[in-house]
C-alpha cells in the first residue's frame, strides 16, 4: 500500500505544498490571523511544517529525527488557537493542495486528517 508521501509525490511536493501555503498565508489578507501568529521570517516555519508532514505521510521521520516527538499540542499552546486560527489554517492548506494540483482524492483524505489536527491544536472554545 502506497503512503501519502509517496502519493504526494515525496519531498518535492511537499516542499511545494509548504511553500504555496507559507506564500498564501503571507500573501492574502484571509490568513492575517493565523500569519500573525508566525515570525517575520517564515524560513524556519516552512522548514518545520515540511519536515514534519514528511513523517506525518508516512515519509522520513525528518522533524522526529531533528527534534524528536513532535508534541504539537503542547508546541502550539503559547497561541490563541480558536475555530477561527483553525479554519484560516485549514482553508490556507486546502488552497495550496489545490494550487500544487494535488489529486483530487489525495486532498479529500489529506484534508480529512489535517482538520482533525487542526481542531486538536484548538486551545479556545470559540
Amino acid at each position: 500500500m502506497q503512503t501519502h508521501y509517496d502519493r504526494l509525490g515525496g519531498a518535492d511536493t511537499i516542499r511545494r505544498l509548504v511553500d504555496r501555503f507559507y506564500d498564501l498565508m503571507d500573501e492574502d489578507p484571509d490568513y492575517y490571523g493565523i500569519r500573525k501568529l508566525h515570525p517575520t521570517d517564515l524560513t524556519e516555519s516552512r522548514n518545520k511544517l515540511a519536515w514534519f508532514l514528511s513523517g506525518w505521510t508516512g515519509g522520513p521521520p525528518e522533524y522526529t529525527d531533528r527534534f524528536g516527538h513532535p508534541f504539537l499540542r503542547r508546541r502550539h499552546l503559547p497561541f490563541v488557537i480558536g475555530e477561527s486560527e483553525r479554519d484560516q489554517w485549514m482553508g490556507c492548506m486546502i488552497r495550496a493542495m489545490q494550487d500544487v494540483g494535488l489529486d483530487a482524492a489525495l486532498q479529500q483524505e489529506l484534508t480529512a486528517a489535517l482538520f482533525q489536527t487542526a481542531d486538536f491544536m484548538r486551545n479556545q472554545p470559540q
